[in-house]
């Protein structure tokens, strides 16, 4: 599963440097994230970091892109190679 920004989102710029995946960038009007980065964390930390940190509990799962733990390790280790880290 990716995570999604809601319109509830308040700009307060926390998330965004907490993403291990850089997934998270600033849309036309609030915070967004990119599906095809988000692990939830995954290969990274044990919950998601910017769910932890957000202060008005915006970040839902994104009912369109549902993935498995699984599919969000293969993912994971996907960015990996192409960010040049090799197998991990």
């Amino acid at each position: 599963m990716a995570l999604t920004i809601t319109d509830e989102c308040i700009n307060c710029d926390v998330c965004e440097p907490e993403c291990p995946n850089q997934a998270i960038s600033m849309g036309p009007l609030f915070y967004e994230i990119s599906p095809s980065k988000c692990t939830e964390c995954v290969g990274h930390f044990d919950e998601p970091q910017c769910v932890q940190v957000c202060p008005v509990s915006c970040i839902p799962v994104n009912p369109d892109h549902v993935e498995s733990r699984d599919d969000l390790w293969v993912k994971y280790r996907a960015l990996q190679q192409q960010a040049g880290h090799g197998a991990v």
